[in-house]
């Protein structure tokens, strides 16, 4: 039961008693000042003797063909006082219908502004709080809440912004020396004087360099890309799939997995440059945490569908797959940084789209993007 139902079924509740004391009361007023003693006498005479426009009898009463009926006071007083009581119970009947009707509407305008809050709340996400009620009207209790509401949203917008900037600038700072001791790392491996113990260890710098600075740079693109798109382009959606499948060749050759893909011309309002990074992520994550000789199917029709065949994945780990730096446990042999399926979900998101995943029947991962897309549509 909603609250407005509960509003209201204590408006009609408090009426039905209120008039139900006041039907009572009147009941005994009526019954301690109505007089019971007497008598009295009913006469009946016919109708065609009546005269319509002064109620008086057209011949002398005496000469009158009477039925005369006898009534003691309490009979009266009794019939009287049944009348009264069900014209009464009608009436309240009547006035309780509207009560609950009134009462209704009532209801919905006290609790408009409710419904304002739980719309913006329903409305608002880590990367969208820039919504608010500002709610309008007398300074009561309800527009007391609104602004509380607005100012915590005030709060939470501006802690979430001081982080992501610091990851943005933390991670650019970071690029540098990373740069730096690739440079020195290659200088010292390209001494021809250098020995055997030097080149391998050299060769283990850099490729540690190396997943440092990928990580590095998917930080940045994941606090760009949470930060919301700055500017919007018409992009080609099935075209981005075609050259990542592409980029992704080798890769997929050297793990010896095939693609398997089939798409249709599909347009996208959003940037290009995070739209590669989210279909390039999904097609290498796919590859990489893939087995020998698998596959990886690509599919883009109402939405962007990449599966692998992969090891078995419990359902229960699913979702913390796009949490950054979270892999299953047999994951972390691969050269991933645990970023993928976050960047995804974050570009996803800032294209106004979402993402969610599930495993395969028969082993791996299925990934559901879902982009909006724009109106114009031309035939593959």
């Amino acid at each position: 039961m909603t609250l407005r139902t509960r509003l209201t079924a204590w408006y009609a509740g408090v009426f039905l008693i209120a008039g139900i004391a006041l039907i009572g009361l009147n009941y005994w007023l009526l019954a301690e000042w109505t007089p019971g003693d007497g008598v009295a006498m009913a006469r009946t005479v016919p109708a065609e003797l009546v005269d319509p426009y002064s109620g008086y009898t057209a011949v002398a009463a005496g000469e009158l063909p009477t039925d005369t009926a006898v009534f003691t006071g309490e009979q009266i007083k009794a019939s009287t006082m049944s009348t009264v009581l069900w014209q009464s119970i009608i009436a309240l009947l009547v006035a309780a219908v509207i009560a609950v009707w009134l009462g209704w509407v009532v209801a919905g305008r006290v609790l408009a502004p409710l419904h304002s809050i739980t719309s913006t709340a329903h409305r608002l996400e880590a990367e969208r709080l820039d919504q608010r009620i500002e709610l309008d009207g007398p300074p009561d209790e309800l527009k007391e809440l609104a602004d509380t509401f607005d100012g915590m949203l005030d709060r939470l917008a501006s802690s979430f912004d001081s982080q992501k900037r610091f990851v943005a600038n933390a991670s650019h700072e970071l690029r540098t020396p990373l740069a730096v001791q690739r440079t020195l790392i290659e200088v010292a491996l390209g001494d021809p004087g250098a020995s055997d113990e030097i080149r391998r260890l050299g060769a283990h710098l850099l490729d540690t360099n190396e997943r440092s600075e990928k990580l590095i740079d998917g930080l940045l693109l994941l606090a760009r890309s949470d930060r919301g798109l700055a500017t919007r382009e018409l992009v080609w959606l099935d075209e981005i799939i075609d050259d990542e499948v592409e980029s992704c060749a080798a890769l997929a050759s050297e793990k010896k997995v095939t693609f398997e893909v089939r798409t249709r011309r599909y347009l996208v309002d959003g940037d290009p440059v995070l739209l590669a990074q989210l279909v390039g992520n999904l097609l290498r994550n796919a590859v990489l945490y893939n087995k020998p000789g698998g596959s990886v199917s690509v599919r883009l029709d109402q939405e962007l569908i990449v599966t692998n065949t992969g090891p078995t994945v419990p359902a229960q780990a699913v979702p913390g797959l796009f949490e950054p730096f979270r892999r299953l446990r047999d994951r972390t042999g691969t050269a991933g940084s645990g970023l993928g399926l976050s960047i995804v979900q974050s570009v996803a998101k800032a294209h106004q789209g979402s993402a969610r995943a599930r495993p395969n029947g028969g082993g791996g991962l299925v990934v559901q993007v879902n982009l909006p897309e724009t109106g114009v549509r031309q035939a593959s």
